[in-house]
């Protein structure tokens, strides 16, 4: 059942059983034909030489002044010598003596060809089905000769040969026949297989070109196509034209509203800030609740529109932020005299998704290394191998402190929304949640160990687009 689901999903596969049947369908009926057609070529050649013998013997009959009939010495075909040869003729003697077989030729030996019953004169030839004695099928030609002699009788000619005297050349064609066709089946086959190959190969560049969508190579098909294929590709690339304007208005709209909700809160915070009492505090709380959730749905917003365009033909270099980042960090804790460094061995990536959501996950990882680093934060960029059969591989950016570390216990949950393992850091929670949502979102993962420089390492592997290369269709 299942190579028969198999074999019904592959347009390919139906294709060529569907043709090969047809053509062979075809040419066992053209070669039933043909032989059909030969059969009666050489049914009616047979007759013919039957007929020509049957004019011979015919002009070799005379009528003998003393009352009889003679033969003239003409020869005739030598087959009519040899006794039971499958060729012989026979004469009989009609009208008022009848006599069967007066005369016959010697490959009848002592037997007489079984002609209708009865002597009656019958008019022009007529061709006969025989069997003799043994059982062989004959095909015979009869004629009623009346001589000009006077007082001559009517003499019946008869004419036979077996019908196996057409099986050799029967059996001959039927060879030829059957080789020619083999070799005209194979030829077409071939031909069939050769033109699915052909005619199936757009759809190949199609997914190709589909391919290269997927790994953030294009943004959109290109290519020359087939007319027929041609109103898929440009339905397809309005469709992803019309997905990358929506993705870009939902970050815009979210960006917008976030500037506008942040704006009224930093005011209230501010003005709470000068003030004391019950109030004041309240207020504080609210505030700070609110900039939380404005940034929790701000991340996942952006999350939502990356998983809509993580394969839309995405690529962002990874290095550049990476160093941009580091330079922002460098400044921003300056006043501790943290060194954020580019591992020496970081490899040159491309991840498949956008800038600002590559900027949004090693923005966060940085900054929170940089509050629990002593001295040193180091950022190493590693591609690694695909696992699977399919697909570039990952990439994976490791975030290395030289901190105190993360307790095993707490690795799980530092990544939960609101989640602060030391209170007194500044924060409020959710940079390692924002990090965790993108992460996965793009079908990646982030997870925290050890470091080798005594704190902690943040591993974050995300989709590593193919390099970009160029497909000829």
């Amino acid at each position: 059942m299942r190579n028969e689901a198999g074999a019904g999903r592959s347009l390919r596969l139906r294709l060529l059983l569907g043709s090969l049947v047809w053509m062979v369908l075809a040419i066992a009926v053209a070669g039933w034909g043909l032989r059909a057609l030969f059969v009666e070529h050489i049914t009616r050649q047979l007759q013919a030489q039957l007929v020509s013998e049957l004019d011979h013997l015919s002009g070799i009959v005379d009528w003998s002044p003393g009352g009889g009939v003679v033969l003239a010495s003409a020869a005739i075909d030598p087959r009519f010598s040899r006794p039971l040869s499958g060729l012989y003729w026979q004469i009989d003697r009609l009208g008022d003596a009848p006599h069967l077989a007066i005369f016959r030729s010697r490959s009848l030996w002592d037997q007489a060809l079984p002609t209708p019953a009865g002597m009656q004169v019958s008019q022009g030839d007529q061709v006969l089905s025989l069997s003799d004695r043994q059982g062989h099928r004959l095909l015979g030609v009869m004629r009623t000769l009346r001589l000009p002699d006077a007082g001559a009788p009517p003499l019946r000619l008869v004419v036979a040969g077996e019908e196996s005297l057409l099986a050799e050349p029967l059996e001959r064609f039927s060879r030829m026949l059957a080789l020619s066709l083999g070799v005209l089946t194979l030829g077409l086959a071939l031909g069939v297989v050769v033109q699915l190959q052909l005619a199936l190969r757009p759809l190949r560049w199609l997914r190709s070109r589909l391919a290269e969508v997927h790994e953030g190579q294009a943004a959109q098909l290109t290519g020359s196509f087939p007319q027929e294929l041609q109103p898929l590709v440009t339905e397809f690339n309005r469709v992803l034209q019309q997905n990358t304007e929506m993705v870009q208005r939902a970050r815009t709209q979210a960006g917008n509203l976030a500037h506008a909700l942040r704006t009224p809160l930093t005011i209230l915070a501010n003005a709470a800030d000068r003030e004391e009492g019950g109030l004041a505090q309240l207020v504080r709380e609210q505030t700070a609740i609110a900039s939380r959730q404005v940034d929790y749905h701000l991340s996942r917003a952006r999350a939502v529109a990356a998983a809509a365009t993580r394969s839309g033909g995405l690529r962002t270099p990874v290095l550049p932020p990476v160093r941009a980042l580091l330079q922002t960090m460098q400044r921003l804790h300056a006043g501790r005299g943290l060194a954020f460094e580019l591992s020496s061995g970081a490899q040159e990536a491309e991840f498949r998704g956008e800038m600002q959501d590559l900027y949004e996950l090693l923005g966060n990882l940085l900054d929170n290394a940089g509050k629990w680093a002593v001295s040193k934060v180091v950022v190493d960029v590693v591609r690694e191998a695909s696992t699977g059969q399919e697909g570039p591989g990952e990439l994976c950016i490791h975030v290395d402190d030289d901190g105190p570390g993360i307790p095993e216990d707490d690795r799980a949950r530092m990544f939960v929304r609101g989640v602060q393992l030391d209170e007194c850091r500044p924060g409020v929670g959710l940079g390692l949640d924002i990090v965790r949502t993108l992460a996965e979102t793009y079908g990646g993962r982030v997870s925290v160990q050890a470091s080798g420089m005594g704190g902690a390492r943040f591993s974050l592997r995300l989709p590593m687009a193919v390099p970009a290369v160029t497909i000829k269709g």
